[in-house]
């Protein structure tokens, strides 16, 4: 059924972006990684932001953040406007193991994606693209892009 092949692909797809991490000596998950490419293209966002540009949920993304400060990649600053309100934004060396990373995820994506030839994955991405879309708002943690 598809729901079963789409946790398999799930699994494998975390355990590709693990091995490739750990073989590159990084302690870093991929919901991390995500973070790191939303607040690059977006910085200065709030934790409630970030977790709808990932698609992750509000209740664990202070946990996300917490580790990405901790390892010194992301900063957290204070909202001069809502001095409640923090920003974050990436280090510099966030920024550089970022720019190290792109090339290194892109290139797994053909390990997830092993056995399909490029025509099949173009169809996949679209397909796969088409049903999340439809189905976002059914999502605990939908995606919710900038305005």
């Amino acid at each position: 059924m598809p729901g079963f092949l789409i946790r398999r692909l799930n699994q494998i797809s975390m355990s590709v972006f693990q091995e490739r991490m750990q073989r590159l000596g990084l302690d870093l998950t991929s919901v991390q990684f995500a973070a790191l490419v939303a607040l690059s293209e977006n910085p200065g966002i709030d934790q409630a932001t970030l977790a709808g540009l990932i698609a992750h949920d509000r209740v664990t993304i202070g946990g996300v953040v917490d580790r990405l400060v901790a390892k010194d990649l992301v900063a957290r600053r204070i909202n001069p406007q809502d001095r409640r309100a923090r920003q974050l934004a990436l280090t510099d060396s966030g920024a550089t193991l970022l720019q190290r990373l792109i090339p290194e995820v892109q290139a797994l994506q053909h390990d997830i994606l092993a056995g399909l030839s490029a025509a099949e994955v173009a169809a996949f991405v679209t397909l796969a693209r088409r049903t999340t879309e439809a189905g976002n708002d059914r999502s605990r943690a939908p995606l919710r892009p900038r305005d």
